[in-house]
């Protein structure tokens, strides 16, 4: 039997990001992690898990003390002796980010080298959210401990949430990538992809074609197109949400993410899709005001709630 908590399956990485001349931060995010952090905030009591594999070097170790000092555990994820994080950093055009990264031998890359242990942190999960990226930076041995993991979560009554989150880079081949989006999308109950990631994968000329695609395999589909209306498509019919309009975006990183995890804290809360997606409007909204991945949690609990940031 599922139990009230919620887990991300991913890598969290080091992320350093432009300031003001030759000055950078450290901080830590990427995609999956990134949705937790939103979820974990606007989930109450909830507790938190962010299932990955970790190093043995100082700044895994930070990692695990930063994610400890913001309520999230790491469940029975491995500690892997010699390994480190992956790094990443994001240099901004106006509000636009670029990404260059350094994470071919990151720890995460082994979450699944125990699969007893991936099994035992998904246990008593009321959520499991994971995405393309963490069946990207896998091996094809790994993606199906990971997803026979997933699959017996979801038999247990865990909800599974998966966002595709298509990255080219990380696939040797596009037929490979489509082919294991495929086999995640089996076992998930809400698919939350972005239409530009489905248009270079599948082709798919509009979001009205992704998500009649997406809805004969997920019960429950939301598809995210930036500013543009979000498309929900679920119990045979469609419904399109307009977004929330920021004339000066700061900064885009994340916003996307905390669209998938405000959405599925609604969703977890009892809310409609429709309400749930208005509240991951807004979210998303108020990301995209702030520097970084990560936004303060009272920002994204205002924003979910309606009030005035």
């Amino acid at each position: 039997m599922a139990g009230n908590g919620i887990a991300s399956i991913g890598e969290c990485m080091l992320e350093l990001s432009g300031q003001v001349g030759p000055n950078w931060r450290m901080g830590f995010a990427g995609d999956t992690f990134n949705t937790l952090w939103a979820l974990h905030a606007l989930s109450g009591e909830r507790p938190a898990t962010y299932v990955s594999a970790f190093g043995d070097d100082p700044f895994s170790r930070d990692q695990i003390k930063f994610l400890a000092e913001n309520g999230i555990g790491v469940g029975d994820s491995p500690v892997i002796a010699g390994a480190r994080p992956g790094l990443y950093a994001i240099t901004l055009t106006g509000a636009e980010r670029s990404f260059t990264y350094w994470r071919a031998d990151a720890a995460a890359r082994q979450l699944a080298s125990d699969p007893a242990a991936l099994q035992k942190s998904l246990e008593n999960q009321a959520l499991v959210y994971f995405s393309g990226i963490t069946l990207a930076i896998l091996d094809e041995d790994a993606c199906k401990v990971l997803l026979t993991a997933v699959a017996k979560a979801r038999a247990a009554g865990s909800l599974i949430a998966f966002d595709p989150n298509y990255r080219p880079r990380l696939w040797r081949r596009r037929e490979e990538a489509q082919a294991a989006m495929l086999e995640a999308l089996a076992v998930a109950d809400i698919a939350l992809p972005t239409f530009p990631d489905e248009q270079m994968l599948f082709g798919d000329m509009t979001p009205q074609e992704s998500a009649e695609r997406l809805r004969k395999l997920v019960g429950e589909v939301v598809v995210k197109n930036g500013e543009e209306p979000a498309l929900i498509a679920q119990s045979g019919t469609l419904q399109s949400v307009p977004a929330v309009h920021v004339a000066n975006p700061v900064d885009t990183t994340g916003a996307g993410d905390s669209f998938n995890g405000a959405y599925l804290a609604a969703r977890l809360a009892g809310h409609a899709p429709t309400e749930a997606v208005q509240r991951a409007h807004r979210v998303a909204a108020a990301v995209v005001q702030v520097r970084g991945a990560l936004a303060p949690f009272e920002t994204l609990r205002a924003a979910f709630e309606g009030l005035a940031i």
